[in-house]
């Protein structure tokens, strides 16, 4: 089925998320939520997914739920996690390799009644990819290659930016003196733009525009990709 965007009243369907946030209200919802998100969420996933294959031939576009769609229902389980049980913001993956889907460099979008996220890399990493990514970078090329890459995509004057460090003190075997060592600071590598959400009503415009900022970020998408064949699990 070919993706036409999402259908008007998708972002105000969110809202009405945010402000009746309970599984007895989405129950009563649910064939909304299949109409205006799931359905053509999963046509995007298709036809998106094509487009990325073009650049990256082992990319993952799976239109399924805990692939590259995400479950609507959150996870409150967790320490800290958010308590609301239901989602307002629909994030969809296209991720590299056979790793985890989280874990290997990937090409992210979500959106919400408050913006269009799209990004390109990892956005956080577990302690396995930490360690590949700061052994990698522990070579000097590495590092310089991994600065001009970020450099380059910020200096395209198109709103691009990447994600800011995240420690404070240097890892084992970095150190001031050496070129570029705030790049082994960080907790995730990504680059990231942010759009209006209005955005995801038109699914060619959508598509395209994607598809023009995923191939400027290419090249970290790239790095990252190496950075994720390396990790070491125990």
């Amino acid at each position: 089925m070919e993706f036409e965007g999402f259908g008007k009243g998708t972002l105000e369907f969110l809202t009405s998320i945010k402000n009746n946030n309970n599984k007895e209200w989405f129950e009563a919802h649910k064939l909304e939520y299949e109409k205006l998100i799931l359905n053509p969420s999963r046509s995007f996933v298709v036809e998106m997914g094509e487009h990325l294959q073009a650049l990256e031939p082992t990319i993952n576009a799976i239109p399924k739920i805990n692939k590259s769609l995400y479950r609507i229902y959150r996870d409150t389980r967790r320490m800290g996690a958010n308590k609301e049980p239901i989602k307002h913001r629909i994030g969809v993956i296209f991720w590299q390799g056979n790793t985890k889907r989280m874990q290997s460099s990937s090409f992210y979008m979500h959106f919400s009644p408050d913006e269009l996220y799209v990004a390109v890399g990892v956005r956080w990493f577990e302690k396995a990819m930490l360690d590949a990514y700061r052994e990698y970078i522990k070579d000097d090329t590495k590092r310089r290659e991994l600065y001009a890459i970020l450099e380059n995509i910020k200096s395209k004057d198109k709103g691009y930016t990447h994600l800011e460090k995240g420690y404070k003190r240097y890892p084992r075997g970095f150190s001031k003196e050496m070129t570029h060592s705030d790049l082994s600071l960080y907790k995730g590598m990504a680059t990231f733009k942010m759009l209006e959400p209005s955005l995801i009503y038109d699914g060619q415009t959508l598509v395209n525009t994607l598809y023009k900022i995923y191939e400027d970020m290419l090249p970290l998408q790239k790095f990252m990709y190496e950075v994720s064949l390396r990790i070491r699990e125990d």
